[in-house]
């Protein structure tokens, strides 16, 4: 195993490349998804998994205080973080929670997810990765992130632009921004607060609430356009 660091460990991700001899990416979305309970603070209970309606499209709106951002969910690529995800928008977990790091140099990130905004909090549960072959974390791209690997919870980083380093397949990808990049790189413009490359935002991103919306069922026997 080669490990390069290419930054400082900071909360909710750890910035590595890494490769690993064997390393297999899943070859296919998994069939059932487990969460396991971790008895955390802000525990809000635990997602139930159904494979059918996993798998239906469904588009996800931040509304911050810096303007909305709209990113399409992976639901076939990553069922697992995109029905957490759903679940947690859906018990307003993310509203009036702060965004807690931005990261203006190497990789440009702007990190989200914990109602107390350090990077810390999980919502009760963990689960496992999944999407990660071929991840290269372009912009737009929605990604979870953790401290512990292969433990996903709340926590996510929205990638505003391409990164000037490689990042390794680490992180599940489960969305891609289909609205709202000026705004996020309006945020980034203003730097961090302690004027550092990574960092708190300059000037608080808080999230307001999420709204999802789910594409129309098909109709059996008919077609869409």
């Amino acid at each position: 195993m080669t490990v390069l660091a290419v930054s400082t460990v900071c909360s909710g991700l750890t910035w590595t490349v890494v490769s690993l001899t064997g390393n297999s990416a899943d070859a296919k979305p998994p069939a059932s998804c487990s969460y396991t309970a971790t008895g955390g603070r802000t525990s809000v209970g635990l997602p139930t998994f159904d494979a059918a309606a996993a798998s239906r499209p469904y588009t996800a709106t931040l509304v911050t205080n810096r303007g909305d951002i709209t990113f399409e969910a992976l639901t076939q690529e990553a069922p697992c973080a995109t029905t957490s995800f759903s679940f947690l928008a859906g018990k307003k977990y993310f509203d009036d929670s702060k965004c807690h790091r931005l990261t203006t140099r190497g990789i440009f990130v702007l990190e989200c997810g914990d109602p107390d905004g350090k990077g810390t909090a999980d919502p009760g549960y963990f689960f496992t990765d999944e999407n990660l072959g071929g991840s290269k974390y372009t912009a737009g791209t929605v990604s979870m992130s953790k401290a512990v690997p292969g433990r996903n919870g709340s926590q996510f980083f929205i990638t505003y632009a391409d990164p000037k380093v490689r990042m390794g397949p680490n992180w599940t990808t489960f969305g891609k921004v289909i609205s709202g990049m000026d705004v996020l790189h309006e945020i980034a413009d203003r730097g961090t607060a302690d004027e550092s490359t990574d960092g708190r935002p300059r000037k608080p991103v808080v999230i307001e609430s999420v709204t999802v919306e789910r594409a129309a069922a098909a109709t059996p026997g008919k077609s869409r356009d």
